[in-house]
């Protein structure tokens, strides 16, 4: 099964693969689970600077789960439970994920697939992709780990038009609800994410690190503790800040190393 999920080295960006190009890279139980423990490993490496998500082929991101599954792996509620521990898991790895995440979505991305790409810092389309959460047609609920990601993205009202209506919509509706953050032609979402990972890669990766802790830390209601405030300022201890300035100020750019 780990063949289904797969990790793509060039440099300083990984690429994972959800890899079930028969299947429209639906997921399966231990998809969820290898890919949790992908981007945890991932996360641990000080070599990367930036991780793209993707669904092998062309023609989807991912669909969610793999309804075929439902009838042995979530047929009644303790079997839910125990599913969705494993993709609530899954959901923690990308939250905590220090190196910024970019999906590179083609196609259809549509339930827990468009919860994946909901937890990503960066979402790219193509103008055809198709969005949605249709599981009112499966008489389910998204949980409240699942649903999170879009209400932050959307906004509350519009998470529960998504949940209630069921509609599949397209790329430029995606973009107005805020779920993606760029619309590119389809034979230009690959070159895209690339694209935008490696200008991602050439910046200083503390400072990339720092910024995903910060965005979280202000989606919490709790005030900014002093010690938080005066972490800000940590940057201009590092080796990357007296690169970062003195190769403005030589007009070269600059060769971060991440201290």
């Amino acid at each position: 099964m780990s063949e289904a999920i797969l990790v793509e080295h060039d440099g300083a960006i990984a690429t994972v693969v959800l890899n079930r190009a028969d299947k429209l890279n639906a997921l399966t139980r231990e998809m969820w689970r290898t890919l949790g423990a992908m981007i945890d490993a991932l996360s641990a490496d000080d070599s990367l600077r930036c991780i793209i998500l993707r669904g092998a082929g062309e023609r989807a991101f991912s669909p969610g789960n793999d309804i075929a599954e439902f009838a042995t792996e979530r047929s009644n509620k303790a079997q839910a439970i125990a599913y969705g521990a494993v993709m609530h898991a899954t959901a923690t790895a990308f939250e905590r994920c220090r190196h910024p995440l970019v999906a590179q979505i083609h196609g259809v991305c549509v339930g827990g697939g468009l919860e994946i790409a909901a937890l990503c810092d960066i979402r790219i389309c193509g103008a055809g992709s198709r969005f949605g959460a249709p599981i009112k047609n499966l008489g389910l609920v998204m949980a409240y780990a699942e649903m999170a990601p879009l209400v932050r993205l959307a906004g509350a009202d519009v998470a529960l038009e998504i949940l209630l209506e069921g509609r599949i919509f397209d790329a430029a509706e995606a973009k107005e609800k805020g779920l993606v953050t760029r619309v590119v032609a389809d034979d230009k979402v690959a070159e895209e994410a690339r694209a935008t990972a490696q200008r991602i890669a050439a910046g200083a990766p503390l400072v990339a690190r720092w910024h995903k802790r910060f965005a979280r830390r202000l989606r919490e209601a709790r005030p900014i503790t002093e010690a938080e405030a005066l972490e800000c300022f940590e940057c201009f201890d590092t080796e990357d800040f007296r690169i970062g300035y003195r190769s403005f100020l030589a007009k070269t750019r600059p060769d971060f190393v991440g201290r």
